[in-house]
């Protein structure tokens, strides 16, 4: 997690696998987020992270899932200098969990599923709709809130002491 970027690759790549390296550690290590009103919530990786190294013919990749998995060859690559390029998060802010594909190089996300809406039998389907998409939004700004920490702390004062603590972390593997 060096500050600058690899020769011929994006600074949103570079900054996009950093975020996501990081996340892993700071869900791991116990980081409880704030969302934009102060609500507490938490991130946790599930079953599934890529990570890669290297550049052009050399680059590797691992995909390593599992469930209940402690994920131990990808944190393993981790230590060897790969960052994490797509993961599997799961998002809990008390009563509700939100489970997301997140890429590294552009931020995409895929394999949304929102909390379930508890569903009566009149109720308006436009309703429902409502509350889904109120569902996915919170989402959003649940990531958001996240990219704000750690940006904060990416171009904080502290940040070589939280690679420090990262690549102890990995270590462990």
């Amino acid at each position: 997690m060096n500050d600058t970027p690899y020769l011929g690759e994006s600074t949103d790549l570079v900054l996009g696998q950093e975020f996501l390296t990081w996340l892993w550690y700071a869900s791991a290590t116990g980081t409880i987020f704030n969302d934009k009103s102060g609500r507490p919530f938490t991130v946790s990786m599930e079953q599934r992270i890529v990570v890669q190294g290297g550049t052009g013919e050399s680059m590797e990749t691992a995909s390593v899932s599992g469930i209940d998995s402690e994920l131990r060859e990808a944190r393993m690559g981790i230590s060897r200098g790969k960052k994490v390029t797509r993961a599997l998060l799961r998002l809990e802010r008390d009563p509700d969990v939100w489970q997301v594909s997140l890429k590294a190089a552009d931020f995409g996300i895929s394999g949304l599923k929102p909390p379930k809406i508890e569903r009566e039998s009149d109720d308006d389907s436009d309703a429902l709709i409502l509350e889904k998409m109120y569902l996915i939004e919170s989402c959003l700004e649940l990531l958001d809130a996240m990219y704000k920490h750690f940006l904060e702390k990416r171009f904080g004062p502290a940040w070589q002491e939280e690679v420090s603590n990262l690549r102890e972390w990995t270590s462990r593997a």
